[in-house]
Formats: C-alpha cells, structure tokens, sequence
C-alpha cells in the first residue's frame, strides 16, 4: 500500500544555478517516472494571498514548485530528494504526505 507525498521546493539554494538547472531537473524527472512512483508536479508561478473582506496581496515567493510521489511510508519517501537540484544545492525541500480524508 503506498501513501501519497509532496516534495515542495524553496527558493533558498546558494546554489541558484544548479538548482535551476534543465539537464539537471530533465534527469531527476526521468529518474522519478522509472519508478512508476512519480505522480507530476510543476512550477509554481506568481499569485495571491487572499482573505475574505481583505484586499489580496502577492503570494509568497518561498516555494517555487512541487512533486508528488507514492511511496509506503515517510523515510521511504526520503529516497526521492536524492537528485534533486534544489536539495542537492543545499536549498530546502518540504516533504509532506497528503492524508487520505
């Protein structure tokens, strides 16, 4: 039985390059689909923070994209920030699982 997990991406690697990198992202996203564990994922762009009765401002620009996986447990989910080019240029990556409810 598998569970299903978010990896989100900051934008907080020293690393900007390599953490941006195509060649990079284009083999860890490779290496995620042969799996058959990798569910998708995306950039994620400009936005709003909005409240009900409040005027909207800009989102946060902390996280820059995320990836959803299976996997059976947490530590098993681990295994997927390694090749990552934003963990792998020191930035912080969040993994979370997303109940079942």
């Amino acid at each position: 039985m598998h569970n299903e997990y978010i990896l989100l991406m900051h934008e907080d690697a020293p690393d900007r390059v390599a953490s941006n990198d195509p060649e990079q992202w284009a083999r860890y996203l490779g290496g995620l689909r042969a799996t058959g564990q990798f569910d998708g994922g995306s950039e994620i762009g400009a936005g709003e923070r909005l409240r009900k009765g409040q005027p909207g401002e800009p989102a946060a620009r902390a996280i820059g994209g995320f990836i959803r996986v299976r996997a059976a447990t947490l530590e098993e989910a681990r295994q997927f920030l390694a090749g990552n080019p934003v963990y792998e240029a020191g930035g912080t990556v969040e993994l979370r699982e997303l109940p079942k409810s």
